[in-house]
C-alpha cells in the first residue's frame, strides 16, 4: 500500500528518466549468468513488481503535471508524449462522475488533453492506496498480464472554493513482456512493463 502526493519540479522529472533508465539496467540479465527456471520466475517476478509500480508512480506525476493550471501548454504536451510511453498501443482510460452514472473510455491522447483543458482553476488529482495483483497469467503470444488497483482523489476548484470532488476506484491492466536487446556483442534479456486500460470500477463522493 503506497500513498503517492506529487510536487512537480523540472529537476524530479529529469530524476525520473534517469531512475527509469537504472531500473532498466537492473532488471536485465544475461545468458551467461542464467538461473534455474524456478529461480529465474522468483527473482524475475519481483523486479516486475517494482517496475510495474515505478512506472503507475511516474503516470500519477505526469497527470498531476498535465492537469494542474500551473503548467505551460508547452509542458504539458511534453509530458503527454513522456506519459503515453508508458502505455501499450491502443490504450483507454475510463472517466466517470458522481453527477451521471456513464462511464466514458478515451483514447489516450484525448484522455490527456481533456484533461489539460479543464474549466477549473485549479486541480488535485492524488492517487493513494496502490495495490499491486502480482499473479499474473500467461496469454497465448507470450505475454503476461496482471492488474493494478489504484484510488483517484480529484478536487477542483474555482477561485477560492471547492465546486467538484470525488474518489475513483481504478483497474490498471499491465502487460510484461521479455525483449531482447545488444550489448557490447551480448543479447542481453530483459522484462518490459507496459500499462494497458484504465478501467473505473467505483466513483463515490
Amino acid at each position: 500500500m503506497l500513498n503517492l502526493r506529487y510536487t512537480f519540479t523540472a529537476g524530479n522529472f529529469v530524476s525520473l528518466v534517469k531512475l527509469f533508465g537504472i531500473l532498466s539496467i537492473i532488471l536485465c540479465y544475461s545468458h551467461s549468468h542464467a538461473q534455474s527456471g524456478q529461480q529465474a520466475r522468483s527473482v524475475n517476478e519481483s523486479m516486475i513488481d517494482s517496475l510495474a509500480l515505478e512506472k503507475i508512480k511516474d503516470l500519477g506525476e505526469y497527470i498531476n503535471v498535465i492537469g494542474s493550471k500551473e503548467t505551460s501548454f508547452s509542458t504539458a504536451n511534453r509530458v503527454i508524449n513522456r506519459a503515453m510511453e508508458l502505455f501499450a498501443e491502443g490504450s483507454e482510460i475510463a472517466v466517470s462522475s458522481v453527477n451521471q452514472k456513464s462511464i466514458t473510455n478515451f483514447p489516450l491522447r484525448e484522455y490527456f488533453e481533456r484533461l489539460m483543458a479543464l474549466n477549473y482553476d485549479k486541480v488535485t488529482i492524488e492517487w493513494y492506496d496502490i495495490h499491486y495483483i502480482s499473479n499474473l497469467e500467461l496469454l497465448s503470444n507470450g505475454v503476461y498480464v496482471g492488474v493494478v488497483t489504484i484510488y483517484q482523489r480529484f478536487e477542483a476548484e474555482r477561485g477560492d472554493k471547492l465546486v467538484y470532488k470525488d474518489t475513483t476506484k481504478k483497474d490498471i491492466t499491465i502487460f510484461v513482456k521479455k525483449k531482447e536487446i545488444v550489448v557490447a556483442g551480448d543479447h542481453v534479456d530483459f522484462w518490459d512493463v507496459l500499462l494497458g486500460d484504465i478501467m473505473v470500477s467505483e466513483t463515490v463522493l
